[in-house]
């Protein structure tokens, strides 16, 4: 997650509580098919799939096919580079505080 247009977007996807939640689940289960998102957040399969477009594009998660089944899996390293922002922004404010 190297540029900052690209983290704003993760920040973005991770700011509707649809996605967080698929990305606890994620966090978790370790690699979840698509079609099991939709019994846990009690959406339709193509808004399912619009979220983890969503997170996909911002990097958050990766796929695989498996036949006609998607499954998808975290990102950890993008996981910890957001992390790693909020505590240098944290860190900037402690010191001006």
């Amino acid at each position: 997650m190297d540029d900052e247009v690209t983290m704003l977007q993760a920040f973005k996807a991770l700011a509707h509580p649809v996605r967080l939640g698929m990305l606890r689940r994620l966090a978790a289960a370790g690699e979840i098919c698509a079609c099991d998102f939709t019994d846990d957040f009690d959406i339709s399969q193509p808004t399912v799939s619009a979220h983890l477009r969503t997170l996909r594009e911002a990097g958050l998660v990766t796929t695989r096919r498996d036949g006609t089944t998607i499954c998808y899996s975290l990102v950890p390293e993008a996981l910890s580079e957001l992390g790693d922002q909020l505590a240098r922004i944290g860190d900037t404010a402690a010191t001006v505080a």
